[in-house]
């Protein structure tokens, strides 16, 4: 096993260490849980780290996302997108053409509006998307972790207004959506097993309601999580033996083709499957003393861990000294009391940045200390204030067993932006070197793909449109060798395949996130001998390679 102690010698400090062997042992307990066969959705949001969703693709679990960064990750993860659920309250157009055109099909759709949108765009390239409905139950079933509905709430639509809202569901403007079934989620982080069932069961039967009252043929059917961990305090993933026998006895009643596949029937998870597999490493800084309180400086701070400190909602943290001798203080430092309030708190200038009050138990320590936060392999790095005061990242290193699989370190990048419907330049004919051909136009809002920033914190800047045909030399992959060379050396998804690139390919589904596009940049200056001015650097750009050489032949003319 890797001595945890001697990583921030060797990587830096602080770090993140994801343990993929104790991710695969959350994942297979969870699924000794459920119902025999049911599909386990692995909800990124808690962790996108690309060796943590790999490790859970691998291991049977499909990705559940809601933003183009986790649509990002998904597929570096190598997930199949056909197998992915697309949800979220706020979906805009840029985002929901992107993961249609990167394959995705299947969408929770939060009311109405949400449906209509997604039909009108999945209509307009020619495809079906499968729709779940998100509902919000009428009332709280049981008394269970942080509730999603079952209450006012901006997740779902309310279950006693469904049945009114029939036609809204399948006029004319759905065509393009079907809808297959729905999508609960009523609670998160539930400790209480009985209670967790009580939600679960309780969504089963509202689903049971909801067909016959809409006449939907229900095909799938996610039932959400709320499978709990700790975080950042010491214990165990709770377990859940009483859920299996007791929701296959409810499926059998309700939906009895489930068990011969005429009803998929879902669950997710996030925290559950990737909570204990993190621990945040950090080195003590300074230890002050000030009128009867101890604070601990730390280098993690608020913008590593705990980003709701930052709002001030303060949680339970616990932290351990390593194994390690530690530095010397300085001989005038003043001893620790017994019992003395300790705060932990991070390098950032506010007071703002506490990691956690009350760490009376934290033993002596001194600068050059390691320290460990167990149990933050879930809304740690990426659920931070990583842009808070421009200070860096943590690294996150993935191991398993005595193997270090990656050390990479999460880093923002600011990317050109240009008003929306600003037109690229038109490429130069290769016989004369005017300029004949003309950008078409986005099918999407540009706008809206070019905000939709990844939950990496960056903004990827592009959106699912495509540009119009331009002449000179571009159709049909008509450039020199050294341009798709250039993508396959960067782009994740080409690299090492010998298909041609094709001139409307996604770049994004092929790997084109906020760091690639300025190497894709970068190397094609260098190797064409150009400079790419930054208002030419529209979204519609980055799309496909045409709009890439078209932009490329425009500075060459």
């Amino acid at each position: 096993m890797i001595e945890y102690d001697a990583l921030p010698a060797i990587y830096g400090s602080p770090a993140y260490v994801y343990d993929l062997d104790r991710v695969d042992r959350a994942r297979a307990e969870l699924v000794e849980s459920l119902p025999a066969g049911a599909t386990l959705l692995y909800s990124l949001k808690a962790n996108p780290h690309v060796a943590v969703v790999r490790t859970l693709v691998e291991g049977g679990c499909r990705p559940e996302i809601s933003s183009t960064g986790e649509l990002a990750a998904a597929l570096q993860g190598g997930g199949e997108p056909a197998g992915f659920v697309y949800t979220g309250p706020g979906k805009t157009a840029g985002e929901i053409a992107a993961a249609l055109d990167a394959g995705v099909r299947t969408f929770s759709v939060e009311s109405p509006t949400d449906l209509r949108r997604v039909a009108g765009i999945a209509r307009g390239r020619g495809v079906t998307a499968r729709c779940l409905l998100r509902v919000n139950g009428a009332e709280a079933a049981g008394h269970a972790g942080m509730r999603m509905t079952g209450a006012a709430s901006q997740f779902g639509t309310d279950a006693e207004l469904l049945a009114g809202m029939r036609a809204e569901l399948t006029g004319p403007d759905t065509d393009g959506a079907r809808i297959v079934g729905f999508h609960f989620f009523p609670v998160t982080n539930a400790i209480d097993g009985d209670a967790l069932l009580a939600e679960l069961l309780g969504s089963i039967r509202t689903a049971d309601r909801l067909r016959t009252e809409l006449g939907v043929e229900v095909t799938q059917l996610d039932l959400g999580g709320g499978f709990a961990c700790p975080f950042a305090t010491p214990g165990e993933r709770p377990r859940y033996p009483g859920l299996r026998v007791a929701l296959e006895a409810e499926l059998d009643t309700r939906f009895p083709g489930w068990r011969t596949g005429e009803v998929e029937v879902a669950f997710e998870s996030g925290r559950h499957l990737v909570g204990d597999s993190g621990t945040l490493l950090c080195s003590v800084s300074d230890v002050k003393h000030s009128r009867g309180t101890r604070f601990v400086v730390l280098d993690a701070g608020i913008n590593h861990l705990g980003g709701l400190s930052g709002i001030g909602r303060l949680l339970p943290l616990s932290a351990t000294p390593l194994a390690g001798a530690p530095v010397p203080g300085p001989a005038d430092a003043p001893a620790d009391g017994p019992g003395e309030p300790t705060r932990l708190v991070g390098p950032l200038c506010t007071p703002a940045d506490t990691l956690g009050r009350g760490a009376t138990e934290l033993p002596p320590v001194t600068p050059g200390q390691v320290l460990a936060i167990p149990n933050v392999g879930a809304y740690g790095a990426t659920a931070s204030l990583i842009g808070f005061l421009s200070r860096p990242g943590a690294v996150e290193i993935a191991v398993r067993g005595a193997e270090v699989v990656s050390a990479t370190r999460l880093e923002l990048v600011r990317t050109p932006v240009t008003a929306a419907g600003t037109v690229p330049a038109a490429a130069p004919d290769t016989a004369t070197g005017t300029a004949t051909g003309t950008a078409g136009s986005s099918r999407t809002d540009a706008a809206a793909g070019a905000n939709d920033g990844a939950n990496d914190g960056t903004n990827d800047g592009t959106n699912a449109g495509t540009t119009g045909s331009v002449n000179g030399g571009v159709n049909g992959g008509g450039w020199d060798p050294a341009f798709p060379a250039v993508l396959r050396s960067v782009l994740p998804r080409l690299a090492g395949s010998d298909a041609e690139v094709g001139p409307d390919d996604s770049l994004r589904v092929a790997g084109l996130d906020s760091l690639a596009l300025v190497e894709v940049l970068v190397r094609l200056e260098e190797t064409y001998a150009v400079t790419i001015p930054d208002e030419l650097l529209t979204p519609e750009v980055f799309e496909t390679p045409r709009g890439l050489w078209t932009l490329l032949g425009s500075v060459r003319a």
